[in-house]
């Protein structure tokens, strides 16, 4: 296999763009720093292709190494004949290559493996023949107790087992199959029997141990259990008589019905089209031309189908359908995850961050404009306590001593309600102070982590949550980078997923986001450090240990002192780390070291001087510029259009924070009941998460409301994201209230 060019044609790019990213990946070089210091080898290839080429690229190396296995066994053998190296040699993917090999790879005794030691092989190549006798008659010829095959039925029997197996270990059957029942087969699935009462084996334990209260308190528990069992249950009763064809089921079905298989709520298997399976494999061994051994042949095609090979594709169908869903729900968490990393910060406010609680309180903290934790406090306006007053004097203590602009609250448990104590608090006080709610989504997290432990030791899990709270409102990167990406939940199914495999998809979504911004080196938490390109989490924390012990970095050159941070690292980290107010104006920009003499040279054909850079004069500057003074600003600099257009845009707005182009969090004084809410109001609202049928949006009431996938726009939609994001501000308008179940349908159909 030519990999270079199978991924030239899967990615629809040119043979040199290939063979050049391969050769920076195999060199070290990271996805960032390709991406925006290599736009020359590669025509300017963005992070995401990038990333997806670099993950075909180990699929298809993987697939090779593979592939030499499998010839050096079969070798090994000495059974690999021109033709069989051909085909594996031709075998485009692990389920082609693996069909190939099967009948050569090492087993488990099997029976037609021990038909085979009894010598059973010829009476099934006597079946598999045109002979005219019966083959009762020649099967006599292979009974002998003393083998264990006592009588005609057994030595016939035995002879099916092995031409059962050489009908599943046939790649080109198996193919067939495989295709078949994709194409044609039906996924169907039925609620499975209820699982035992746990109130009875509660009320028998009750009765054993003899104590009436114990049995009353244990049957109050099963109760609770049953409940919360029959809740669960009814989330998938829409699957309890289903079935949809393999070929058209969406992702996030097979999901679903993944969880409630492993919940033990449904029962899940494949409808194939089993006779014309069958059919196919009748005719491919002659069966209606030879009658005296056409009921041998089929019953040992229907055995090699229904025993060997049908569970075996099930399971293969199953797994690449859910292979295909996780990667549909991986590319969601991806473009939530960014959506969410690249909201734009909130900055110079001072923010009152608010995790709401119920029984253990709502935990306050005050954050500074520059992020410093200024006071805490725990007050309880919510149930069970209902302290509202009491609640309401600490916010007018915080607010009017700190001067808090915002109110920063958590969407977990209790959210709604704290955002009513907020709302009615603000209207009776008149205070000039709106609120937003944030994803809380691995706050708790992050509370009770090391890192959490490391930058706040004095606080306690709450106040730690409620600072975080409120400074990813400040600065969502910043904070929402010392949290494990799995712990965000911006998503569907997020749990369901390989976790090996979501861990590496929204690690490299936060190195894609935290490269696109830039960090100041003279600020960056290790978290944030330790996702710039080249850094790793040791070197990370030397960068912020050499910053503690010698002061500011006065210029890019110095990180070359910091320990493990060698002359790769730094190239790769180099552009990405900026250095304000040092002696190189361009240390500021996302202008690579590298390019320093190029950038000198524009600045100086452009006219514009480091104090210009400095105080942002060269705005319009790539305008003022045509096709000529382009082409010779490229031969004078000596560096290709892609890095020149950085190197001016550079110039124009240096260290340009890409987030300032997207629109700022809703900030609120007042929210809506349910009850308030009529078909036909128009309202301004926050996408909080998008998933396959639709995007949840916050108009300011205590439920999201739907936008579902068909009321997204006046326009087919093939899926929400071709739409909406996350943290889109929309406007949307009530389809329908139901109140008592607490759901929300809106449109964005017409607007």
């Amino acid at each position: 296999m030519n990999i270079a060019q199978v991924i030239t044609q899967e990615l629809g790019i040119s043979q040199q763009q290939t063979e050049a990213v391969i050769r920076l990946i195999d060199e070290g070089n990271t996805i960032p720093f390709i991406a925006r210091y290599r736009k020359e080898m590669t025509g300017a290839m963005n992070d995401e292709v990038l990333r997806k080429f670099d993950e075909r690229l180990r699929s298809l190396r993987a697939l090779e190494e593979r592939r030499q296995t499998v010839l050096t066994t079969i070798e090994g053998l000495g059974q690999l004949t021109d033709e069989l190296r051909a085909r594996v040699e031709g075998a485009m993917t692990s389920v082609e290559l693996e069909d190939i090999y099967r009948p050569y790879r090492p087993k488990r005794r099997t029976r037609a493996m021990i038909a085979r030691e009894k010598g059973l092989l010829g009476l099934a190549e006597y079946i598999l023949s045109d002979a005219a006798v019966p083959a009762e008659l020649e099967a006599e010829k292979y009974v002998d107790p003393e083998k264990e095959v006592p009588d005609v039925q057994t030595a016939l029997s035995m002879a099916k087992d092995i031409i059962a197996e050489m009908v599943s270990d046939n790649a080109d059957f198996r193919t067939f199959i495989r295709n078949m029942t994709v194409n044609e087969g039906l996924l169907v699935t039925a609620k499975k029997a209820v699982r035992a009462n746990a109130s009875d084996t509660s009320s028998a334990d009750g009765k054993a141990a003899g104590k009436a209260s114990s049995a009353k308190a244990a049957g109050k528990t099963a109760e609770v259990q049953n409940k919360k069992l029959a809740d669960r249950e009814q989330v998938y009763e829409n699957y309890f008589e289903y079935e949809e064809a393999l070929k058209k089921i969406p992702g996030h079905r097979i999901l679903a019905i993944n969880r409630g298989e492993a919940e033990k709520f449904l029962t899940v298997k494949i409808e194939a089209p089993e006779e014309k399976i069958l059919e196919r494999l009748y005719k491919a061994f002659g069966c209606g031309k030879n009658g005296v051994m056409e009921t041998l042949r089929k019953e040992a095609c229907e055995d090699a189908y229904r025993r060997l090979i049908a569970p075996s594709i099930e399971t293969e169908i199953r797994n690449a359908l859910t292979e295909k869903a996780q990667d549909g729900a991986l590319e969601i968490f991806d473009s939530n995850l960014e959506q969410l990393l690249m909201q734009p910060p909130v900055a110079g406010k001072t923010v009152l961050g608010w995790d709401p609680a119920f029984r253990t309180g709502c935990k306050l903290a005050v954050v500074d404009a520059t992020g410093q934790v200024l006071d805490t406090a725990v007050i309880y306006p919510t149930a069970p306590q209902m302290k509202v007053a009491e609640s309401e004097r600490v916010l007018d203590r915080l607010i009017d001593r700190y001067h808090v602009n915002v109110i920063s609250v958590g969407n977990g448990t209790a959210s709604r309600e704290s955002e009513q104590v907020i709302s009615d608090y603000l209207k009776k006080t008149k205070k000039p102070v709106q609120y937003v709610i944030v994803n809380e989504a691995g706050a708790s997290v992050y509370s009770a982590s090391a890192a959490g432990t490391e930058e706040f030791p004095e606080f306690d899990v709450g106040q730690r949550s409620a600072a975080s709270i409120a400074r990813r409102l400040q600065d969502p990167l910043a904070e929402l980078v010392k949290i494990d990406p799995k712990a965000i939940g911006v998503g569907q199914y997020q749990h369901d997923m390989d976790q090996t495999r979501l861990g590496e998809k929204l690690s490299g979504v936060v190195e894609r986001c935290v490269n696109n911004v830039g960090v100041d080196a003279n600020t960056a938490s290790a978290a944030l450090l330790s996702y710039i390109a080249g850094i790793s989490k040791p070197v990370a924390k030397n960068i912020v240990a050499y910053r503690e012990k010698n002061g500011r970095f006065t210029g890019r050159q110095e990180f070359l002192k910091v320990p493990r941070l060698g002359p790769k690292a730094y190239e790769q980290c180099a552009g990405f780390l900026r250095i304000a107010g040092g002696k190189e104006v361009l240390d500021m920009t996302a202008v690579h070291p590298e390019s320093y003499q190029a950038a000198r040279a524009a600045m100086e054909y452009l006219g514009c001087s480091a104090d210009d850079i400095r105080n942002g004069k060269n705005a319009g500057l790539s305008k003022k510029l045509s096709k000529k003074d382009w082409a010779k600003l490229s031969e004078l600099t000596g560096v290709g259009e892609y890095t020149l257009k950085d190197i001016v845009s550079e110039l124009e707005k240096p260290g340009r924070d890409p987030r300032e182009d997207v629109p700022g969090p809703v900030l609120r004084s007042d929210v809506l009941d349910l009850a308030d809410l009529k078909p036909d109001m128009i309202l301004k609202g926050t996408v909080r998460n998008v998933v396959d049928f639709g995007a949840f949006v916050d108009i300011g009431v205590h439920q999201d409301g739907l936008v579902h996938i068909s009321q997204l726009s006046d326009k087919f939609v093939k899926h929400p994201l071709d739409v909406v994001k996350l943290g889109d501000v929309v406007t949307v308008k009530v389809l329908s209230v139901d109140v008592k179940k607490k759901k929300i349908s809106l449109t964005m159909k017409g607007l």
